[in-house]
């Protein structure tokens, strides 16, 4: 997938029933602030991140040391998580939509109208490692680690070895924990946001590029969760410390691999501890990778005796109530075993040879065979049945392309140390098909994508789903959606469904923009997530729904000055400038980023043209000659809406300037 749409979520989830044990300190104590409106009765948090994919990214590595909820009317903020001593970096790029479980604490209940989230911010503590295949022009080497002296946080605090960002999140609305009761909600990190990661590359005589990771002013906002059980876990490393006197459960301390990886891969352990249920109705699949058997258990008593110590993975699924249900488990007696599975987003299938290569952390990418025994498996943690069942066996899944570059997989293989790898298993977690769109009509539309290894390129019809298939609620009215639905990125909580969905979905997606010469056109962009054997598109794939994100057009000049809401945007080897329309209205406004460059210091400012200060300060430095670079929707008048518009000011960027 590429960076236009990559995402990081960190879900706050209210459960009823408590998961973890946490470390001392991690939980709200008496000490810690007053409590969300001074209430002594207490409800459970279980803390999760999660994010969307990246193709110029193997790894963004974060470290997420503390989270506070700031009370409703006022009040010291309720701290309710801290990290241990040894602080895990967590892989955004491997949390392709899928949600990373960090703890359940127990919080007052009341009414929280934000977040204060502290990242680590020193030297070092921010981890970028390139992909094996970026996209063309990108201004990093493929597979290199980008040097901390190299990246710079924007608005870090304190002093060298304790710096930190602070992140603010205001609610969309009040987060209301009840006790005894369950609830959830989401904050959401874009991790493509524009002003996320800005690569500012010098001209040839000028130094190095600098990546400027900016948290604030755009990046983080709330993004509520309606349904926990929808949830996609990530697979769960840990120690097994007991198996329950019933023989249902077992209880892990978590683990968290190094990143990037070191070879062989050690465990950073925690404190924190987790309670896996095994499936009792359909049967959790047990491998035992040093013995290399599989077996389907109902609970733990036929393995009992050999699982206390051991390394496990886990793939689980929430139950409405918060427990945690194992899918599919993974024994080893060493770290490493249960870890080298790779984990990723799939680089290239080659249906000649039958071998498909996963990107891993490292920006190398892993190949795997498939043969003939090879399981695919979608995880749909809603539906039991369905999560725990193959959609397909052997080569003849990759050739009947239902295994594209961008999915994001997670696979188990038959023996570890074996040369080359075989497929055991494949988790498909994200069947993400993206691109230009065109050929909409009323049975499917066309994804066309084109990638920097040109093998790689797709051009795919993809069906919808059945126009009575249960599909979500609306977010604003909560009805019950069935069939097709689509959205603007720019407005998540304004959908469009029901008869008139589709015909709205081809007026929406008919607008191109062309600079002419060799710059040449840019369509409407958008990505699906598919969904496998739809009622009536049986054993194939189908568009739930689509999201129309802004399209990236390379870094351009402004061939006029901004002035009321629009400027003309020149592009290299381009015949035409296109105009550019820019969105004034409070709430809506479009989001205007000046970038800056002096002396090595990358310094990246919002500038809010929905006041009369911004207005003037976009005014007069987005001045003809300007180096810009837009974000937005092609329309059908041949005009970009702006979703995100960045200039530069100070030392001029290459055109490899934004990631």
């Amino acid at each position: 997938m590429n960076s236009r749409s990559s995402r990081i979520f960190l879900g706050l989830v209210m459960a009823a029933m408590p998961l973890f044990s946490t470390a001392c300190g991690s939980s709200y104590s008496a000490n810690q602030g007053s409590g969300g409106g001074g209430s002594s009765q207490y409800g459970s948090l279980n803390l999760m991140v999660s994010d969307a994919s990246t193709e110029d990214w193997a790894t963004i590595g974060v470290k997420i040391l503390s989270v506070s909820l700031v009370p409703q009317g006022g009040g010291s903020p309720v701290h309710v998580f801290t990290a241990g001593s040894s602080v895990p970096t967590l892989n955004l790029v491997q949390l392709d939509q899928l949600g990373e479980l960090l703890g359940t604490f127990s919080v007052p209940a009341g009414n929280y109208t934000g977040a204060i989230l502290t990242v680590s911010a020193n030297s070092g503590d921010v981890t970028l490692v390139v992909s094996a295949d970026p996209e063309a022009g990108f201004a990093g080497t493929p597979g290199a680690t980008i040097p901390p002296s190299q990246i710079q946080i924007q608005g870090a605090t304190g002093s060298a070895g304790s710096k930190t960002v602070p992140v603010n999140v205001n609610f969309s609305s009040p987060l209301v924990v009840a006790a005894n009761q369950t609830s959830a909600m989401d904050v959401e990190f874009d991790l493509s946001h524009p002003a996320f990661l800005v690569g500012h590359v010098p001209p040839a005589n000028g130094g190095q590029t600098i990546w400027a990771v900016n948290f604030n002013k755009g990046p983080v906002r709330h993004h509520p969760i309606r349904d926990i059980t929808r949830l996609i876990l990530r697979h769960a490393y840990g120690t097994v410390t007991g198996v329950s006197s019933d023989d249902a459960s077992v209880t892990i301390t978590r683990d968290f691999p190094v990143e990037p990886p070191t070879n062989p891969e050690t465990a950073i352990h925690t404190s924190q501890t987790l309670t896996i249920l095994a499936d009792a109705t359909n049967g959790t699949l047990f491998y035992d990778v040093d013995a290399k058997t599989v077996v389907t258990i109902k609970n733990f008593s036929t393995v009992a005796n050999s699982l206390t110590g051991r390394f496990v993975r886990v793939a689980a699924r929430y139950q409405s109530n918060g427990s945690i249900v194992a899918v599919r488990m993974w024994a080893a007696n060493a770290f490493n075993s249960v870890w080298l599975s790779p984990e990723g987003h799939v680089l290239h299938v080659n249906t000649n040879t039958n071998v498909i290569d996963v990107q891993n952390e490292l920006g190398i990418g892993v190949p795997l065979q498939v043969d003939a025994n090879t399981e695919f498996f979608f995880r749909t943690p809603w539906n039991a049945v369905a999560d725990s069942t193959p959609i397909g066996q052997g080569t003849s899944f990759l050739t009947n392309k239902d295994l594209v570059r961008g999915f994001k997989i997670h696979a188990s293989v038959v023996d570890p140390l074996a040369s080359p790898l075989v497929a055991q298993t494949v988790d498909i977690e994200i069947a993400r098909y993206d691109g230009g769109i065109s050929a909409v009509n009323t049975n499917n539309f066309t994804y066309t994508r084109k990638f920097k290894t040109s093998l790689d390129d797709y051009t795919f019809a993809l069906p919808y789903i059945s126009s009575s298939t249960p599909n979500g609620n609306d977010p604003s009215s909560r009805a019950a959606i069935t069939g097709f639905k689509w959205w603007n990125f720019t407005f998540p909580t304004i959908v469009d469904s029901g008869t008139n969905a589709i015909p709205d979905f081809e007026a929406a997606t008919n607008g191109t923009v062309n600079f002419g010469g060799t710059a040449g056109a840019y369509p409407t962009w958008g990505v699906t997530f598919a969904k496998w054997n739809d009622p009536i598109q049986t054993n194939t794939w189908a568009a739930p729904w689509t999201v129309l994100i802004p399209t990236t057009v390379p870094l351009g000049t402004a061939a006029t000055s901004y002035s009321n809401g629009t400027f003309l945007l020149s592009e290299t080897g381009g015949t035409t400038a296109v105009p550019v329309h820019l969105s004034t209205t409070s709430g809506s406004g479009t989001l205007v980023y000046q970038v800056d460059r002096t002396g090595g210091i990358v310094t990246v400012s919002a500038v809010d043209i929905t006041t009369s200060a911004g207005q003037t300060t976009i005014t007069s430095n987005l001045v003809a000659g300007t180096p810009v670079k837009v974000f937005g929707i092609p329309q059908a008048n041949a005009t970009i809406k702006a979703y995100v518009v960045i200039y530069f000011t100070g030392t001029i960027p290459t055109p490899a300037a934004v990631d």
